[in-house]
């Protein structure tokens, strides 16, 4: 499956959930939710999955975990908060650097359209 289409997939999911439960739940929630629903579609996803980090010749196993890791291939970072900011973006850039991946999706389940609340993050340019 390319990116392209696996990124739709989950924002299918991701949409799936939220019709489901609505906003005002905790992030966990989400997480374990979007979890379960993109296995009941058979995609792969793992979820707090650590990430090392090098540092100047120092490794810290566990230097960040990452919300879900969906085919080895797309971090999503999900948040339930009043209004994603540019923290919440400079975090997934982060991510999307220190481990290489090429696609990032910020969703934040607390708004009433979740289109709204999903930035789509590709070789750290925002789109």
């Amino acid at each position: 499956m390319n990116l392209e289409a696996l990124g739709h997939k989950i924002i299918g999911a991701a949409i799936e959930v939220h019709r489901e439960l609505g906003p005002g739940l905790l992030e966990g929630t989400y997480e374990r939710c979007l979890l379960h629903e993109l296995k009941l579609r058979g995609i792969h996803a793992q979820r707090q999955t650590p990430q090392p980090i090098r540092y100047k010749g120092l490794e810290i196993d566990e230097g960040y975990r990452i919300d879900l890791l969906v085919e080895d291939l797309i971090i999503v970072e999900l948040k339930a908060v009043h209004s994603l900011v540019n923290l919440h973006i400079a975090q997934l850039l982060t991510y999307l650097r220190l481990s290489n991946t090429r696609l990032g999706f910020l969703i934040n389940f607390n708004v009433p359209v979740l289109t709204d609340g999903i930035k789509r993050i590709v070789n750290g340019l925002e789109e």
